[in-house]
């Protein structure tokens, strides 16, 4: 198999300012082991992937601004380690160390991502119920009523914007469609409030952990995600109401129903509590709702937004992607009506409007035009049930000392390990052609690392496998551990213990 190459250039991005100065008279250490210190970071958070071939020494030296003999001292560390594999006239390769004889793997040895063997154990949604077809029928049926006109509705169409506000009545909220923007999916919304109400270098409050794509998001926009840790159960609301105080953030960006990764859910009095935190600092809030509908047991409770009755403090995302199907990228925003209108300003730079198609289908599932399209009447949901039961049965036999919480919602186990050690576990999963979710993924500065997320979406015959893979990678992890005799090798792990 072809080898992928990473320049001099990505490497020197990747890096950032990985050079410690000013501690102490060594300025942080030989700037050779800074260097691989660092390498070995990127590999093992997996923002450099195994079987990755890096530049030749001299173009990296260049590069980095450093000389050829630091680079060199280096990538023999790296070697020595086992996170890297040189060979005369091919480079040098990234790859896991420590595998042992007989089972370590080069690059040309790793497994196609796309063979039928490999399982991606990573995407928290479900393939599309029969009832998206009937909703497309229908949808199919209707859209001739607006093709005599130009199909560009910024804020979404009108009868899609009125069965939002009624789903949010039936959930306890009351609310009018113009209080509703429609977007193109649960991120393209966020997108849209970080544009409207921050800039570069302000602060967003986050969860923490959170969903991984908010954490990109905040970044890629150049906020900084503040975190506040939650505790053991439920939210910290007395450290988030500091928060609010000391950092000044231009919102807050909370999951409170069947938390990604976590899954917990967040009681009404905490819901409260945080409406009161947020109005008496003047904080926004952006409540994400994309899982709200997940449930697996008791419902969850109202909206966030019920505890906003001036309505001026809470905005609500929410998707279909989640509830219905992936491939309907439909998302929407509640908020009070001046911020409906500002954000449809912001939006018509972006681009015109959500597909009136879409839109259509959307609009039937949560209606009800649809027989059998109601969520209470959703098959999947039973047989999500009985793969979280089976997922959880299957992982306290293979993996007894992990400690997993089991959801009342949602798609996601958030599960504990005894050791810091979730990204190299990841590398070495994806040697035995299995993808898993390392916890740093989902937080901010390299924290979790004694967290893996793993979802129950798959069909359980898939799940067997997924686990009888993530449970040798865990033993050959675990038998790595005792060998090493230099404690340096995991001085990476243990420094972001959390």
């Amino acid at each position: 198999m072809d080898v992928s190459s990473l320049s001099p250039t990505s490497v020197a991005r990747q890096l950032g300012a990985w050079r410690s100065e000013g501690r102490g008279n060594d300025g942080g250490g030989p700037a050779y082991r800074q260097l691989a210190r660092a390498l070995r970071l990127l590999i093992l958070d997996g923002r450099i992937g195994l079987g990755v071939r890096f530049a030749g020494e001299r173009d990296l030296a260049r590069a980095l601004g450093l000389s050829r003999t630091t680079v060199a001292a280096a990538f023999d560390l790296l070697r020595d380690e086992g996170y890297l594999l040189s060979r005369q006239g091919s480079g040098s390769v990234t790859r896991l160390p420590g595998l042992g004889q007989g089972m370590t793997r080069t690059a040309e040895e790793l497994p196609e991502e796309q063979g039928p063997d490999f399982i991606d154990w990573t995407s928290a949604a479900l393939p599309a119920p029969q009832t998206i077809w009937h909703a497309y029928e229908q949808a199919l049926g209707q859209l001739p009523a607006f093709l005599s006109g130009l199909g560009y509705e910024a804020l979404g169409i009108p009868r899609l914007r009125q069965a939002i506000a009624a789903d949010y009545a039936a959930r306890g909220c009351p609310t009018t469609p113009d209080q509703i923007l429609v977007t193109s999916g649960a991120q393209h919304g966020l997108a849209l409030l970080l544009r409207l109400l921050a800039g570069p270098g302000d602060r967003i409050i986050v969860d923490h952990p959170t969903y991984h794509n908010a954490i990109a998001a905040i970044l890629k926009h150049s906020c900084v995600a503040v975190p506040v840790g939650l505790p053991a159960a439920g939210w910290d609301i007395d450290a988030i109401h500091a928060a609010f105080r000391q950092t000044g953030p231009r919102f807050a960006y909370i999951v409170a129903d069947f938390h990604n990764p976590t899954g917990r859910v967040m009681d009404p009095d905490t819901r409260a509590a945080l409406v009161r935190a947020a109005r008496a600092t003047h904080t926004p809030l952006v409540i994400d709702e994309t899982t709200a509908a997940i449930t697996l047991g008791s419902p969850p409770p109202s909206p966030v937004a019920v505890h906003d009755p001036h309505g001026d403090t809470v905005i609500s995302i929410g998707s279909a992607s989640k509830r219905f199907w992936g491939g309907l990228r439909i998302g929407w925003l509640r908020a009070d009506p001046q911020t409906i209108v500002a954000l449809g300003r912001i939006r018509a730079t972006l681009d015109a409007a959500t597909p009136v198609m879409d839109q259509l289908a959307v609009a039937a599932l949560l209606d009800g035009s649809i027989k059998g399209g109601s969520l209470e009447s959703n098959e999947d949901w039973a047989e999500l049930r009985r793969r979280r039961d089976h997922l959880v049965a299957r992982l306290a036999d293979a993996l007894p000392h992990w400690r997993v919480p089991v959801p009342a919602g949602g798609f996601t186990l958030w599960a504990e390990m005894p050791r810091p050690e979730a990204s190299a576990l990841a590398a070495m999963t994806q040697s035995l052609s299995l993808r898993i979710a390392p916890g740093p993924r989902f937080g901010v500065n390299g924290a979790f690392e004694r967290f893996v997320r793993l979802t129950f979406t798959l069909p359980e015959a898939e799940l067997d496998r997924a686990v009888d893979r993530l449970a040798l990678a865990e033993s050959r992890l675990r038998t790595r551990h005792r060998r090493v005799s230099d404690p340096a090798l995991w001085e990476l792990e243990a420094e972001r213990l959390i």
